[in-house]
């Protein structure tokens, strides 16, 4: 449960810097949909903690496995919801693009610091 909360508690701080960027710059910055992106990282990082955690809880041996292939799966959405965008809508498709990736990689290095947060205990038990 603590992944969940502090997963909340990151999306609530970039929920909040979006709204004071579109605030004050209007649509210069922030794309119109950019809240759907945020949605959709929020629902996609929760579903591979959930994957992975539900891997682990069967072999705990082959974690690596389940993380990187959770990371792939992401990837792969993340592409293809991108290029349905490019596809279909043929507005703002630059800033759209841009607001997606700074969200994957706001949302990724979350993910990978929580990661570390949670193994670094595992591993000063091994020493």
């Amino acid at each position: 449960m603590n992944f969940v909360r502090n997963l909340l508690v990151f999306s609530g701080l970039v929920g909040l810097c979006m709204g004071a960027l579109s605030y004050f710059t209007g649509d210069a910055l922030v794309h119109a949909y950019a809240w759907y992106i945020l949605a959709f990282f929020v629902v996609v990082t929760a579903g591979t903690f959930y994957i992975t955690r539900l891997g682990i809880s069967y072999d705990q041996d082959n974690f690596q496995l389940y993380y990187f292939g959770s990371m792939g799966f992401r990837m792969m959405l993340s592409i293809a919801v991108v290029f349905i965008y490019v596809y279909l809508f043929s507005e703002n498709e630059l800033q759209f693009v841009l607001n997606f990736f700074v969200l994957y990689f706001l949302f990724t290095g979350f993910e990978i610091y929580s990661l570390l947060a949670n193994l670094r205990p595992n591993l000063k038990k091994q020493n």
